[in-house]
């Protein structure tokens, strides 16, 4: 497994600023949080800077942009909650296509995206058929662009059989998963069950930990990462571990360089790999 990182844990700092941190850390890769054209939420959105610039930058560092991050969800109702209110069924499929492209430029292998949360008064079957018919559109649009889709779990398809049953419906090689262990644990599944349950669709592993409700560095908390991780490499995973520090949604998270240094060792370790030379 090789351990990379995600940037919501530094959403004030420039790409550069966290290109030359990844490497002082001592990760492989760097996944990059992005809500698309024209927005600011992060300093280091790629999609506020030329994609050759950012090339160079992680280039220059020697850490791979290993994932781009978007909020994309394929969960819009059909029908509108206001009599008379249009609904834009497509904006989704729209922002997933828009994703790719950047992605492309980036020379960026993934792009992680969301199924969501069903309505509460929809039958299961109905929503997850919408879902289904929305991603496989996006999934179309990466066809010869050397991009994949990785749908992963959250709100209403917290666990690795929730993915499963998506992207096989989707059927497309070019659609796989990215399993976060802690998001389905407080789902009640086992560190470590998702690997037997995805098997080749699991393409990424996102981690994170929590302890009282605030963001910790991995093995610091609750989550059972540990477990999780070992689990993984045990059972042959050798694609991305990426480590979600949330400091972009917790504010009261902890020093960010003692804590990031801590998991990239950590991720490390648990993976078989000792620490990077050159780690702090």
């Amino acid at each position: 497994m090789k351990p990379a990182f995600s940037t919501v844990a530094c959403p004030e700092w420039t790409l550069d600023q966290v290109a030359h941190h990844a490497e002082a850390w001592g990760f492989l890769g760097v996944e990059l949080r992005s809500f698309g054209n024209g927005t600011s939420t992060l300093a280091c959105d790629p999609a506020l800077t030329s994609p050759a610039k950012t090339r160079a930058m992680f280039r220059r560092a020697g850490v791979t942009i290993c994932g781009l991050a978007t909020g994309v969800r394929f969960d819009d109702p059909i029908t509108p909650p206001v009599l008379g209110q249009l609904l834009d069924h497509e904006q989704s499929v729209r922002e997933g296509k828009s994703a790719i492209d950047l992605a492309v430029q980036l020379e960026c292998p993934l792009v992680r995206v969301f199924a969501f949360e069903l309505n509460g008064h929809e039958r299961r079957g109905s929503g997850v058929a919408r879902i289904v018919e929305r991603l496989g559109k996006v999934a179309d649009h990466c066809r010869n662009s050397g991009v994949r889709l990785v749908l992963e779990n959250g709100g209403s398809f917290a666990t690795s059989a929730d993915l499963a049953e998506i992207i096989d419906k989707v059927n497309s090689p070019l659609l796989g998963a990215a399993y976060s262990p802690g998001v389905a644990a407080l789902a009640n599944e086992e560190p470590g069950a998702g690997v037997n349950v995805l098997g080749d669709r699991l393409m990424v592993a996102k981690f994170k930990d929590f302890r009282g409700g605030v963001p910790c560095a991995l093995g610091d908390g609750t989550l059972r990462a540990r477990e999780a991780a070992v689990a993984l490499v045990k059972a042959g995973f050798t694609g991305w571990g990426v480590y979600e520090y949330d400091r972009l949604w917790f504010k009261e998270a902890g020093d960010i360089e003692e804590v990031m240094t801590r998991s990239a060792r950590s991720l490390f370790e648990w993976s078989g790999r000792g620490v990077r030379a050159g780690a702090m």
